[in-house]
């Protein structure tokens, strides 16, 4: 199989990310995941390993998560290697109509399998406090991202 630095295979096992999760199914949601794979929920949950992955959100979305859909945006897509790429984006849960704001980054590190297959070998998601962060600019102006002032 030829090596690529190819996005749109890395963004494919999102979009069948996004699909699973609207579909409520668990072991498909999973299965995007390596076997041993980290996942940190915005809470600071962490979840280890593709199993942990699946039985948690089989619970989540039989209750809490039930019927919610994921809103996002991919800002990034980085080649560490041929077979190791990391994706920044921001995104959301949500019924009914999506949200105009997504107040979640999220960082996804895939890699390509043995099998030629991408997956997902961590995922962390952070809740945004824009208040927070702009009182912290006010008062560390060196803090600002890219030095922009």
């Amino acid at each position: 199989m030829p090596v690529t630095h190819d996005p749109t295979e890395v963004t494919a096992v999102l979009d069948a990310l996004d699909d699973a999760w609207e579909r409520g199914d668990a072991d498909a949601y999973g299965e995007l995941f390596t076997e041993d794979a980290t996942y940190t929920t915005y809470v600071g949950t962490q979840y280890r390993g593709r199993r942990d992955i699946v039985e948690s959100h089989r619970a989540l979305f039989g209750r809490f998560l039930k019927g919610t859909r994921l809103a996002g945006e991919i800002v990034d897509v980085r080649f560490l290697t041929p077979d190791v790429a990391v994706v920044t984006g921001r995104g959301d849960t949500y019924k009914g109509r999506a949200p105009r704001k997504l107040d979640k980054v999220q960082t996804t590190t895939l890699v390509r399998e043995g099998d030629g297959r991408w997956r997902i070998a961590a995922f962390h998601n952070t809740k945004r406090r824009p208040l927070l962060e702009a009182v912290g600019f006010r008062a560390a102006p060196g803090t600002v991202p890219g030095g922009r002032r």
